[in-house]
């Protein structure tokens, strides 16, 4: 009994919503439950740093979209310590898969949210708040660079006037001379190397030379970045300009739902980039966020002429940005979404549940989102032979529900 004990046969009821051991696990895991998972469990969240010049509406922003709330005065620095948040991420196919299921829980999938400290030209030399500004942004997965879009004299501009495309250039100066700084402190490092003809060394000689390049242009480093570059080389490098941007532009309420001619600036001035561009306003996130009803909200949408909340546009942009994607699991005890990168194969989706699940992967069995409504489950969707087998190389598709098999 003690041998059975220390090697288990799992198969995941991912489509019932629990793990059922065809083996027995050790007695001290059993009795911690059917949900207990051992050491290993992966993940796969999304960490989005609002950074902008003071008094844009970072802060506000960030309220709204935070159950945290951070200070939002008027004055530059009101966010002097990064605020953290983790706000759930809105799928309407989550309440779809549950009106069938009829699950105990509903789990959406998150994203952590970081209001970071104002900067202010100078910032890469230590100016304001520059180097714990610089420092944070290092720790995040995408920016979200919010950008003042609108007129209004009550609110004061750390520069005297209103100018997105100006704000936007102070933040790009001092994130790319931040970079210059890193990469001409590794291009010292790595060439006596790299003229020796070391393998390694002139791979990481040859794309610090290229981005330096665009940095001394004024361009960030991610402009010159292509599909043929090792992502874990430059993750190496932890540059601030290699992350995926996303620019927020905060216009009045007038504009909340056409935008207006500040964004159109913008658009024009991040073109070359590869970058996205939003507007939403934040006073009306800010109205929406303190409602206290979905009848409510959705009411104060139809009046207003918005389809959805700003916030929501904010996180479905920021999820496309990451090319990101969503798989699903479904049963009576939970349905639950599941965050991967899109070109992800069934064992790495796998392995976001846990690390056990991607090493013994044996099989998925995959009912596209489309069939599982339309068949009304996991039922219907096998009877019409909806539900298929798939294999190691499998690659997971948006919208998936899936059921995994493996072996430790």
């Amino acid at each position: 009994m003690a041998a059975a004990l220390s090697t288990v046969l799992c198969e995941v009821e991912a489509m019932k919503g629990q793990i059922r051991w065809s083996a027995s696990l050790s007695e001290q895991d059993y009795l911690r439950g059917p949900f207990y998972r051992p050491s290993g469990k992966k993940s796969m969240g999304l960490k989005c740093g609002i950074v902008g010049l003071p008094n844009v509406g970072k802060s506000t922003l960030f309220n709204c979209v935070s159950s945290a709330k951070a200070q939002a005065a008027n004055f530059p620095f009101c966010t002097i310590e990064p605020n953290t948040g983790i706000i759930t991420v809105p799928d309407p196919r989550l309440n779809a898969l549950a009106e069938i299921v009829n699950p105990q829980r509903i789990l959406p999938t998150t994203v952590e949210i970081v209001d970071i400290a104002g900067l202010v030209k100078g910032a890469s030399k230590g100016e304001g708040l520059g180097n714990q500004f610089l420092g944070n942004i290092r720790e995040c997965d995408a920016i979200l660079h919010v950008l003042r879009c609108f007129d209004d004299p009550n609110v004061v501009h750390v520069d005297g006037s209103v100018d997105p495309v100006r704000d936007k250039e102070v933040i790009d100066i001092e994130l790319q001379l931040k970079d210059l700084e890193t990469v001409e402190a590794r291009l010292k490092k790595v060439e006596k190397q790299a003229q020796i003809g070391e393998k390694e060394a002139k791979r990481r000689f040859e794309l610090l030379s290229r981005i330096r390049e665009a940095l001394l242009k004024g361009e960030s480093a991610r402009t010159v970045v292509t599909a043929n570059d090792d992502p874990a080389l430059l993750n190496e490098f932890q540059l601030l300009t290699s992350k995926p941007v996303l620019y927020v532009c905060n216009v009045e309420e007038k504009s909340a739902v056409t935008g207006n001619a500040y964004v159109e600036l913008v658009r024009k001035a991040v073109a070359a980039e590869d970058a996205e561009v939003i507007f939403v306003t934040a006073a009306i996130e800010a109205e929406i966020a303190s409602m206290e009803t979905a009848e409510e909200r959705d009411m104060f949408l139809l009046d207003i002429g918005l389809k959805e909340p700003g916030v929501n546009k904010l996180i479905h942009a920021a999820y496309d940005l990451l090319k990101l994607a969503t798989y699903f699991t479904a049963g009576v005890q939970e349905v639950r979404a599941w965050t991967i990168h899109q070109g992800m194969t069934a064992p790495q989706a796998a392995g976001v549940i846990h690390s056990d699940f991607e090493k013994g992967f044996i099989r998925g069995e995959v009912i596209a989102y489309a069939d599982f409504i339309a068949l009304k489950g996991e039922a219907g969707a096998k009877a019409a032979g909806k539900l298929r087998v798939e294999g190691k190389e499998y690659v997971v598709k948006d919208g998936d529900v899936m059921h995994f098999l493996f072996n430790v």
